[in-house]
Order: C-alpha cells, then structure tokens, then sequence
C-alpha cells in the first residue's frame, strides 16, 4: 500500500493520531487527506506495513489506480467496505494506539475500541496488510478485522492487560524477585547486580553469582528479558509460546564487570531490532572487533540452550521459571569468531558446536 506522500499541488496529509513503540523500534502513523484514511507501521527508516481504514467520499466501484501512481493512499472499493457512501472523518480525539507486547505491531482504537491492527506479521513486501474494521473481504489495502477478531481481539486484550500490569506501582520489583528467587534456588547466592538497560525498555539487569567450592566459575544472568515476550517469534516457530521468553547466561572466568559488558549490548537486542533470540542463533558485534567485550579474537556470539556438547562441567540447570503462561529458556553466551559465526549461518550451529568440541572449546568464557 503506497506512503500518502504530497505532491505539487496537494496537500499534506493530517496526522490523526501517533505513537512511538515502548522500545523505540517502531512507529505508527494514521493520516487522513479527507479522502481517504490509512494507518502505517514504520521502522527507523522505511514502511513496514499499512492498512487502509475508512474513505470520507462514496467508494468508486474499482481501485483509483490514478491515486495510487501519485503516490497517494488507495481508495476502497465499494464492494469491500461497510460504508459505501463513506464515513465523517475520524475524530483524533476519539483515538488512541495500543502497542503489543512485543512491540513489533500496534492496535488502532476508536474510542476504546478495535478500529485497525497492524500485527508484527504485517509485511508490505510480502503483499500481507493489516486489519481493519471497515473492510468486507481481503484487499491489497487490507483485511477484514472481522474475519481475523478470534485471534486478534484477545491479542489485544492481552495487550492492554500487560502494559496496565507493567505501568502499576511493585509489578517490575515482583518479577525481579521472583527471577532472582529462581536463581537463588539454582545456583546459589548472588552478588553484584548491574543495570543493562539504561532507563529505557525493557529494564533489564545482570546478576552476578560467584564462584563456589562446587564451581569454579562465576555465572552471570540477565533478569528482566523475559518479562515481555520477544517480537516475531510465530513467524519462526509454530509453538511460539516455547520460545518466545528467554534469558541470556554466560558461566565466565573473567572479571565480572568485564564481562557484564556484554549484556549492555544483547539485553534489549531483540525489541531495538525487532528480531528474536533462539536456540543456535549467532550474532555479530556492531562495532570494531578490538572492542569485543570477550576478547580472544571473538567479534560474534553463539547462543545455546544447552552447551553440554562443548567442553566443560556440568552445565547448571536454569530451567523451572515460567511468566505470562509461558516457560523462560535460558540461552548460554558462547564467544566466536565472524568465520565460526558464518559457518553456523551456512551449515548449522549443530556443525559450529562440533568443530567447536572438536577443537576442545569450552562454554565457560575465559582470557
């Protein structure tokens, strides 16, 4: 669906309502030209997907295509909206955003109620809109919120539910206990916590458990990833619910301050970027090798459920914590190189991990 854009002569299109996702990662838009109005999800730099919501004028009986070569959003066919004679412009006022949870798409509320929804699965370049309530059928511009409300009106409920629980007064405190309960119950005692999310969402902290006389390593855990489920997990996988809550841990020899420095990085990774973190996932340090936080070399990570294939001890259990109705994978910080790294994309981790005991590697981070 094209940009409402300006040409001569024209001119710009009203923002009725916008809003910037908790995690900064995206926006949406709804503008209105008193033709026509339409919503849009954007990153940082581009459109990401768009839906038509309602024409102010009667609908022609096909698309305006003149419109849509100006560069101008499209018109809805008669046959695919419930008000063929059009509907009064829409009252900013009565307008608000719903963002959900994983803050890769967001609800457009007329009055409190559902008007359009642009989940994160909306993509303009695999020709999949979004939702709208005015819309009979399945259209270009977009689809029928009616015929998807089994699935996305509880999504918004959840969503709602979520950010009204995460707004009150104690909700981030209760679960930081209650990780860092589950932790205790794990692997010990803890020591220092630091903060890795610098004032903007998700919070997330890092907490230290030092070594002891049964291990000779010190583990440190993010507390706080899995307070909110990560963007477009059921895009990937068919049991989202399996995967889309994790924390990160990585058992380290090195100085602890050292290498917390590294959660500075990956611990709100997944909502800037919009992507997620699985089993055998690699990624790649965003700036000069030489300033790895890891060192030896490395200028990437390997994340893994279970590092027990590499060498070392016994890999500590962290399984048993669950939120939001969903169990919470803890993933082990594995160090390597952008050539390990491009061997996991091209073969497989299953192959990095074996060339990597082959080499007698170990997960426990070290000089």
């Amino acid at each position: 669906m094209p940009k409402m854009r300006a040409r001569a002569g024209q001119p710009e299109p009203d923002i009725l309502v916008e809003s910037t996702s908790p995690y900064e990662s995206r926006r949406i838009r709804v503008e209105c030209d008193g033709i026509t109005t339409a919503a849009y999800l954007n990153d940082e730099a581009n459109a990401v997907a768009a839906t038509w919501i309602a024409n102010h004028h009667p609908a022609p009986p096909t698309t305006d295509l003149g419109r849509l070569n100006a560069g101008r959003a499209p018109v809805m066919p008669v046959a695919h909206t419930k008000h063929p004679s059009g509907r009064p412009p829409l009252d900013p006022g009565s307008l608000s955003v719903l963002w959900f949870e994983e803050g890769d798409g967001a609800a457009v509320l007329e009055n409190g109620q559902l008007l359009a929804v642009i989940p994160g699965w909306s993509d303009m370049t695999r020709g999949m809109p979004g939702y709208s309530r005015d819309i009979i059928g399945q259209t270009p511009f977009g689809w029928s919120l009616d015929d998807a409300i089994e699935g996305l009106g509880p999504r918004a409920e959840q969503a709602s539910a979520f950010w009204k629980w995460r707004d009150a007064a104690g909700s981030w405190g209760g679960f930081q206990q209650a990780v860092l309960g589950h932790l205790l119950s794990r692997m010990g005692p803890g020591a220092h916590y630091w903060d890795a999310g610098a004032g903007k969402q998700p919070v997330v902290g890092v907490s230290e458990r030092p070594p002891s006389p049964s291990r000779p390593y010190t583990v440190l855990s993010t507390v706080g990833m899995s307070c909110q489920r990560m963007p477009v997990v059921e895009q990937f996988v068919e049991e989202a619910s399996a995967y889309t809550r994790i924390e990160l841990a990585m058992a380290t020899t090195l100085t602890s301050p050292q290498a917390a420095r590294i959660f500075l990085w990956l611990a709100q990774y997944p909502w800037r970027a919009v992507t997620w973190f699985g089993p055998g996932h690699s990624v790649r340090w965003y700036h000069k090798p030489a300033t790895f936080p890891l060192g030896g070399g490395n200028e990437a990570v390997l994340l893994l459920d279970d590092p027990s294939g590499l060498v070392g001890p016994d890999v500590p259990d962290l399984s048993g914590f669950s939120f939001g109705g969903d169990p919470v994978r803890w993933l082990w910080v594995v160090p390597i190189t952008e050539r390990e790294r491009l061997l996991a994309k091209e073969r497989g981790s299953a192959s990095l991990v074996d060339e990597l005991a082959a080499k007698s590697r170990s997960w426990i981070v070290g000089p």
